[in-house]
């Protein structure tokens, strides 16, 4: 069985051109599906292995308690090594058939509260860089925007004088998405005073751009949030996600409508955009019990 191993990351390497952290995933899964076989099911031919067996390494891993998302790679695993097995050995047997992944946790996105979110948004100062942080910034929670869509925007998205932005976000489906006045006066004041400081007299056309010229990375933009948030004695830690959830579960705490909500976030499937009326019920949740007094 482990040679079979071996022949199957060898063919994702490459046949697949799976990068190596990728292969080294496999090949834990492999040796832990194998040891199983070979220690609790007393098997030493791959042709041997039963569905029944399958998932007995599944209950297995359940009784550990490992994770829904842990069982469900074993699966894919599985099921690729089964596959590999069947096409290259020609054997019929392939008892991943009709194995269901389990049930993904969805888990509530985190928030921050309107009182952190008004402390992040504090950026002082004039100089270039102060003024980039504030209009992305603003921009991010104005729009609830992926920070990939953040960082793609070019000048020429920018539509200030109607209030809006042109976004291009997964699929290369386009949408448009309202500015408020905050991020309208950031952006506008970074386009005057800031930008060109930063550009250096190259050409990119990308709003926002790093001390190079170049144009704004998601390592950097995490670095600068995170700093910020420390600087403004926030010390949950924060990504640049967490200002997207934040925007659309304080908009659907405010009365927004569902359908507008997914709208701006750019969600195909509303079933996604419905994950935020769980946050807002939750945080209600919390605020009863925080000061109500029979709570």
């Amino acid at each position: 069985m482990r040679d079979i191993m071996q022949d199957f990351l060898h063919f994702l390497r490459i046949e697949k051109g799976l990068a190596d952290n990728s292969i080294s995933s496999y090949e834990r899964d492999l040796r832990q599906y194998i040891t199983y076989l070979q220690e609790e099911e007393k098997i030493e031919s791959i042709n041997d292995v039963e569905r029944q067996h399958v998932r007995g390494l599944l209950n297995q891993m359940k009784e550990q308690g490992k994770s829904s998302a842990s069982i469900s790679r074993m699966i894919s695993t599985l099921r690729s090594f089964h596959q590999f097995i069947v096409r290259e050995h020609q054997i019929s047997n392939d008892p991943t058939l009709h194995i269901e992944r389990p049930k993904k946790e969805r888990q509530l996105p985190k928030v921050l509260s309107n009182e952190e979110v008004e402390h992040l948004l504090e950026v002082g100062g004039e100089k270039p860089i102060e003024l980039r942080n504030k209009a992305m910034f603003e921009t991010l929670y104005a729009t609830g925007l992926r920070i990939s869509e953040l960082l793609s925007l070019k000048i020429d998205d920018l539509h200030l004088l109607m209030g809006f932005v042109r976004i291009v976000g997964k699929g290369g489906k386009e949408r448009i998405v309202p500015l408020g006045k905050p991020a309208q006066d950031a952006i506008q004041a970074y386009v005057d005073y800031g930008r060109d400081a930063l550009l250096k007299k190259q050409k990119n056309d990308a709003l926002f751009l790093n001390h190079r010229g170049n144009t704004m990375t998601r390592q950097g933009f995490w670095k600068v949030l995170k700093a910020h948030a420390r600087n403004q004695g926030i010390f949950k830690e924060i990504t640049p996600h967490m200002l997207r959830h934040s925007f659309a579960t304080h908009l659907l705490e405010n009365g927004a409508d569902l359908r507008a909500v997914q709208e701006m976030l750019g969600h195909a499937d509303i079933s996604t955009t419905q994950i935020y009326t769980h946050v807002s019920k939750s945080r209600l949740k919390d605020i009863y019990q925080d000061y109500h007094p029979r709570a």
